[in-house]
């Protein structure tokens, strides 16, 4: 799978909330860092995640390839994100992927300012990570 098809499948999974097609795309013994849930196991992380979701649109901004040849891979968007009691909370954010040798990720590092989604997010929430 090219980097570019493999952030294909991931935001079309993710805005789908498509579990079996992200949990596909991970290693084992993935690790997924997210500012609002902590560092989760994909099988963890995507599943609670969804239940907060309502809907999400996802708009690509750009892919970028570590320039030295390493397996890194990052992946700028728009996240239009509607929490499950309906409150919009949209933000950009960069996707760090470390890539496995098979080409699947390894760990997913989301980067993202919380600011204006925190108390959105907290008032809103349906589910507990842990």
């Amino acid at each position: 799978m090219t980097p570019g098809e493999l952030v294909d499948r991931y935001l079309a999974a993710l805005q789908n909330a498509d579990l079996e097609a992200v949990l596909a795309l991970f290693a084992p013994q993935a690790r997924v860092n997210s500012p609002l849930y902590g560092t989760l196991a994909p099988e963890n992380f995507y599943p609670v995640l969804f239940a907060d979701t309502q809907s999400s649109k996802l708009t690509l901004r750009s892919v970028m390839r570590d320039l030295s040849g390493a397996p890194i891979l990052s992946f700028w968007f728009r996240f239009d994100w509607v929490l499950a009691d309906g409150s919009p909370a949209p933000f950009t954010v960069v996707d760090v992927a470390e890539l496995a040798p098979d080409g699947r990720i390894e760990t997913l590092h989301i980067v993202y300012d919380t600011a204006e989604v925190r108390q959105t997010f907290d008032a809103g929430r349906v589910s507990d990570p842990s």
